[in-house]
């Protein structure tokens, strides 16, 4: 695996940005239910609401906005996914409880994957699903699925 961006990428930072036709409760999904810090947050900017999660310094961030006179957005398909890689299973479970703690409940995945390697995945409330995978991609090793 590549250590560094190709010389012709000089990327600094990453944002994926999705739009949201319920931007609060959305919001209070990721900043509160999952408890991802708002980087930014804005009103009614040019009619546009929107927010940027992440983790402050970490160059990756969630953007989710909101247009009342844009089109639906797509419907969620459970290939998209935002895959959170947590140090170990303890982490995983205190993430888990905390988002059915607040009445959110988990669901299955489309492929064994995931639940073969111990993740937990969570709608949020457009559909779309949250990974939380217990173990760190790229640093851990990737956990093998039980044999059977």
């Amino acid at each position: 695996m590549s250590e560094t961006w190709p010389a012709h990428l000089a990327v600094g930072a990453v944002r994926f940005a999705r739009p949201t036709a319920r931007f609060d409760e959305t919001l209070t999904f990721y900043r509160d239910d999952l408890g991802l810090p708002v980087l930014a947050e804005w009103r009614d900017k040019d009619g546009w609401d929107g927010a940027v999660l992440g983790l402050p310094g970490a160059p990756v961030h969630l953007e989710v906005t909101h247009h009342p006179h844009s089109p639906p957005p797509p419907a969620p398909h459970p290939e998209n996914q935002l895959v959170l890689y947590l140090r170990g299973p303890e982490a995983r479970d205190t993430a888990a409880a905390r988002l059915t703690g607040r009445g959110h409940r988990p669901v299955a995945a489309s492929s064994a994957y995931w639940p073969e390697r111990g993740a937990v995945l969570f709608p949020d409330p457009d559909g779309w699903l949250v990974v939380l995978a217990p173990w760190v991609f790229g640093v851990d090793p990737v956990p093998r699925p039980p044999s059977g």
